[in-house]
């Protein structure tokens, strides 16, 4: 069988990250900073790693997407997005979180830690890779305030580079629909206007 060709693509912080694998093999990466433009970047970032590697639309097998926790409006792009290619490409889209994208090829026990906003700090402890009655969730707390448990460790990986990989290896299994994972409600006040009344 060939090597199977991964994308990955995370939107959830001030940034756009990419990566294009073929079995093992990063074939292209990508990560540029920004605080808004990722709905905008995404895509001509996309079509750009494809064609350096010689690639379509059509050679995908499977697409991995960050989920979350971060930012509400990156998430929902990039969850949209993978979505999307996902209906039109007839290949599997599957959600990553970034905690488990940042703990990938890391020894276990780990623990990871992303930074938030607000003085907040993103964690999760992994004891066990892909072990589900063991799993975990990422948590929020204020930085400096973890509980006790392993060292924060450095990425193995970027975080582009893990979501596309454990797609690969998630692939064959059965997955939900890639969905946002949120810690805390949204920033966004509900609007104060009644509802548009819709008539007959």
């Amino acid at each position: 069988m060939p090597d199977r060709v991964a994308l990955g693509f995370d939107t959830s912080a001030a940034h756009c990250a990419a990566a294009l694998l073929c079995g093992g093999q990063v074939l292209a990466e990508r990560l540029e900073h920004m605080t808004k433009g990722q709905a905008e970047r995404l895509f001509p970032m996309l079509e750009q790693m494809l064609a350096e590697a010689g690639l379509a639309w059509a050679d995908l097998d499977v697409i991995g997407v960050g989920t979350g926790p971060g930012n509400f409006t990156g998430i929902r792009v990039a969850v949209a997005a993978a979505r999307g290619l996902s209906l039109s490409l007839g290949c599997p889209a599957i959600g990553i979180s970034v905690t488990e994208a940042t703990a990938c090829d890391l020894p276990r026990p780990c623990r990871v830690v992303i930074e938030g906003r607000r003085d907040q700090v993103i964690w999760e402890d992994f004891d066990a890779e892909d072990c589900p009655e063991r799993a975990s969730r990422p948590q929020q707390a204020v930085t400096g305030q973890l509980p006790p448990g392993p060292a924060p460790a450095a990425p193995a990986v970027p975080l582009a580079t893990g979501i596309a990989r454990l797609a690969l290896s998630r692939m064959d299994r059965p997955q939900p629909r890639p969905a946002p994972i949120y810690l805390r409600p949204a920033d966004a006040a509900p609007s104060s206007m009644p509802a548009p009344v819709i008539l007959p």
